[in-house]
């Protein structure tokens, strides 16, 4: 009789009925939320593992003129992560404040006049960076051994960071047409860059338009946003990871799932984005997957 293996789950703190790595604090998850967004703020919101780190940094670059970080610098230093750090240490930052986020609409801070940018990655290439990114931070979840098969478990019933992928990307995708938000996918972003850049400087106005009519300007912001520069990065970035362990940017290709899923899987999350975003439009983003 074969005895089934018992389902390994990465551990997390419950923060107001949210799961957060173990190294998350509380009170900055508790402090975040009543973060008081300011007209001027900038905010990056994502999912985990959707082009957060990718986005803070185009944006970073494009109101600095192209201009990288310091190499003494790291994108958390001038773009803080809300629920992690809480509103104190947010006010302390200067004006435009970026401020990331995996917070689902309705508990991101919010001001009419502030920008919001969102990226949404296709569930299933999320679920595998995801699972990397879970089984490499040792520290804060403790699954360094634990299977895609184990994952995939929590990730299709919201037993994640931040609970259920669907939870986050619909309430989100219904505010896509506001005038302060700006809904991207990893994917358009992925197959052209240089359009994802216009994009973001549009919504930002004209003048951050006019910049990247420089030539110089719009090379710098493409090359130093680029995936293999970005890699280099990653280990100043990053919390230390153990080398046999994933980097935390690691592919960064769309249709990677592939190499993962099993068709039962892929049926079962398959249902569910079919259920969880009928009538939404949801389903032509990823026509390509």
């Amino acid at each position: 009789m074969t005895v089934e293996r018992e389902l390994k789950k990465p551990s997390y703190h419950l923060h107001n009925g949210f799961r957060m790595p173990m190294g998350f604090p509380p009170e900055g998850f508790s402090s975040g939320i009543s973060y008081q967004a300011q007209s001027s703020d900038i905010f990056i919101a994502t999912y985990p593992k959707c082009g957060t780190t990718w986005t803070q940094y185009l944006v970073w670059l494009i109101l600095n003129n192209g201009q990288p970080l310091l190499a003494s610098e790291t994108i958390s230093e001038v773009s803080p992560h809300l629920e992690e750090v809480g509103k104190e240490a947010i006010a302390k930052f200067t004006s435009p404040r970026i401020i990331k986020t995996h917070l689902p609409y309705n508990l991101t801070p919010y001001n009419p006049e502030a920008n919001y940018i969102y990226v949404a990655r296709n569930p299933f290439d999320c679920a595998v960076s995801f699972y990397h990114h879970t089984r490499g931070f040792i520290k804060h979840y403790d699954f360094a051994d634990g299977t895609f098969d184990d994952f995939f478990e929590c990730f299709i019933t919201g037993e994640v960071d931040f609970g259920d992928y669907f939870d986050n990307l619909v309430p989100w995708y219904e505010h896509k047409d506001d005038n302060n938000v700006l809904f991207l996918t990893y994917e358009e972003m992925k197959y052209n860059p240089q359009k994802a850049v216009f994009k973001i400087a549009t919504f930002f106005g004209s003048k951050y338009v006019e910049t990247l009519k420089n030539e110089q300007v719009l090379n710098q912001i493409m090359t130093h946003s680029s995936f293999e520069n970005m890699s280099k990065k990653q280990e100043r970035w990053s919390s230390k990871r153990p080398e046999n362990m994933p980097s935390f940017i690691r592919k960064g290709k769309v249709g990677d799932w592939k190499n993962y899923f099993s068709p039962e899987q892929t049926k079962r999350l398959m249902d569910k984005f079919k259920m969880r975003t009928l009538g939404t439009g949801l389903a032509n983003l990823w026509l390509e997957v």
